[in-house]
């Protein structure tokens, strides 16, 4: 069962990934907010089949620690769900992401269309400029940042080294970041299929300010509290 009701919920995400990708293209002619309106339903309607097919389900710890204006969110990253989970719990927001991703058919375009961050892995210091630019630039425009500082999806448990790009923005910038933990690989595991039925756990922290700060210290503070809070979600955490 758990087999089919993957089976479906895929075939589902493929079909909504191809209209919304569709449709963000033809909106691109519109406002940004008005753009990101539309395409944020395509990750309502996910998270609301991936409850109604797999009985994977969703709980947010913190909200109150969402401030008013604008941030940086810097995130744990175990699963997809998160791409399309943060979309439901803060303001509108756009993401850091790898520059090959936009050319993926469908999914490529509709990323292109939530004003992304793309940037070139292997190019070094020119990638964390290029963060640094158009995140100032998003940051202005009121589009929140959405970073995921160990680059790259990890296994639950696992932990790699954390990137300075989003801390050296966040002490470029002055706006604060909100670190968030969270368990989604337990139940939306890397390059698996099957989905398990489940809550996922997200926490929210209290800001971190980051005005007249070092990008070493403000990385520090962001580890030290997504890392410990993993520890109280997630047992297995080492």
């Amino acid at each position: 069962m758990q087999t089919l009701c993957s089976a479906l919920f895929s075939a589902f995400m493929i079909i909504t990934t191809m209209v919304f990708s569709t449709l963000a293209v033809l909106l691109l002619v519109v406002p940004y907010r008005l753009r990101y309106a539309v395409i944020k339903q395509y990750g309502a309607l996910n998270i609301w089949m991936l409850d109604v097919l797999c009985g994977l389900k969703y709980t947010v710890e913190g909200r109150e620690n969402i401030p008013q204006e604008t941030g940086i969110i810097m995130s744990k990253h175990q699963s997809t769900w998160e791409t399309m989970g943060l979309q439901q719990i803060f303001p509108p927001q756009t993401f850091v992401v790898k520059r090959e991703l936009l050319k993926v058919p469908f999914f490529g375009w509709g990323l292109a269309a939530m004003k992304p961050i793309a940037i070139d892995r292997g190019a070094g210091h020119k990638a964390v400029q290029q963060i640094v630019t158009q995140g100032i630039e998003r940051l202005k425009q009121g589009i929140w940042i959405v970073i995921f500082p160990e680059g790259t999806r990890v296994h639950p448990g696992q932990k790699i080294r954390y990137k300075l790009g989003g801390a050296i923005l966040a002490a470029k910038s002055g706006y604060p970041v909100i670190p968030v933990a969270l368990d989604s690989g337990k139940y939306w595991p890397k390059k698996q299929f099957l989905k398990k039925p489940g809550t996922i756990h997200v926490v929210i922290g209290p800001p971190i300010q980051t005005r007249d700060r070092n990008p070493d210290d403000i990385l520090a503070d962001v580890e030290e509290w997504i890392e410990s809070t993993m520890k109280r979600i997630d047992p297995q955490t080492s």
